[in-house]
């Protein structure tokens, strides 16, 4: 992954909106969803979600299909295993690093 790219998909998350959208879209991977469902689960605007969805896509982070009058998004699994590549590329001072899961967080 170039830098430029992850810079994109980094900015597009520092975002919560956005954030929670692409959370929601990985938890329901392989299934796509459409902005009428996002909009329910994650109790956001129409409005805003559209605006939410571009700047997701255009990160590469999710795609729409479009099917019929409805548009289904998913997220792009291959574009988050290649940010999490690039950011743990050089951890453990450029040893192989064994990441393991975080401990649930209680809040």
């Amino acid at each position: 992954m170039e830098s430029i790219t992850a810079v994109s998909a980094l900015s597009a998350l520092a975002q919560s909106s956005r954030l929670a959208i692409f959370r929601y879209l990985v938890q329901q991977s392989p299934n796509a969803r459409t902005p009428g469902d996002l909009a329910s689960a994650l109790s956001l605007p129409k409005a805003t979600l559209s605006f939410h969805l571009k700047e997701l896509t255009q990160a590469g982070l999710i795609s729409g299909q479009q099917s019929g009058r409805r548009i289904f998004y998913s997220a792009n699994i291959d574009a988050m295993r290649d940010l999490l590549d690039y950011l743990s590329e050089n951890c453990c001072q450029g040893n192989d690093c064994k990441v393991s899961p975080a401990a649930p967080q209680h809040r």
